[in-house]
């Protein structure tokens, strides 16, 4: 393969086909001496043309696979967008509820969201429980002193459903309630699933 650089014309390496400025000994790459004049190039040996000609398309190939490799990297992260984040308020568990409040989950929902699911009492099967979800400032209120409101509750009973619509942007925390008496030493294993669903027709909301 020849090159031009100016007026000059550059040979090639009779070992490894690149170019070769006019006048040089010996490849700038390789070192290999006695590089081809373009000149002489189609008069070299065939086993000399052969090399440097697969050298070449080999080259060639090479710059083509990268630039194949690069173009569908970039078009499937279009195509693919970001990567997905879980939600922390999709999730399943189970939980170990002594008597009185127990947090089980926190996490930001955006006004016109909501937050489904369910929960059930595993041991003792279906012994009562609620769940509640209070805001921020309202859990801070229960814990500190006992005045703190939730802003959705369910029934006190075994098996529920959670559904559960933010009317504004704020961290929430779900909360169960055991309400049987300390003295009784009943701890509630609950199960729970809950799925964050995103209101696109209430985008409006604060």
């Amino acid at each position: 393969m020849v090159a031009t650089a100016g007026s000059a014309v550059w040979g090639s390496c009779r070992f490894c086909g690149t170019a070769v400025a006019p006048g040089a000994s010996a490849c700038g790459l390789c070192g290999a001496d006695r590089p081809v004049p373009a000149s002489a190039l189609p008069s070299a040996p065939v086993a000399v043309r052969r090399r440097i000609t697969l050298t070449n398309w080999l080259r060639a190939l090479i710059v083509l696979a990268v630039a194949v490799g690069l173009s569908w990297t970039l078009i499937d992260s279009v195509l693919t967008g970001p990567p997905a984040v879980p939600d922390p308020l999709t999730t399943t568990g189970t939980y170990a509820v002594p008597p009185g409040s127990t947090p089980i989950l926190t996490g930001e929902v955006t006004g016109g969201d909501y937050v489904v699911g369910n929960f059930t009492s595993v041991r003792p099967y279906l012994a009562e429980i609620t769940l509640s979800v209070f805001t921020a400032q309202g859990w801070r209120g229960l814990q500190e002193n006992g005045s703190g409101s939730p802003v959705w509750s369910s029934p006190s009973e075994g098996s529920g459903r959670i559904i559960f619509s933010a009317l504004y942007t704020t961290n929430y925390t779900f909360v169960l309630t055991n309400s049987y008496a300390e003295a009784a030493h009943l701890n509630i294993t609950v199960y729970v699933a809950t799925e964050y669903e995103s209101n696109v027709g209430n985008d409006g909301f604060g």
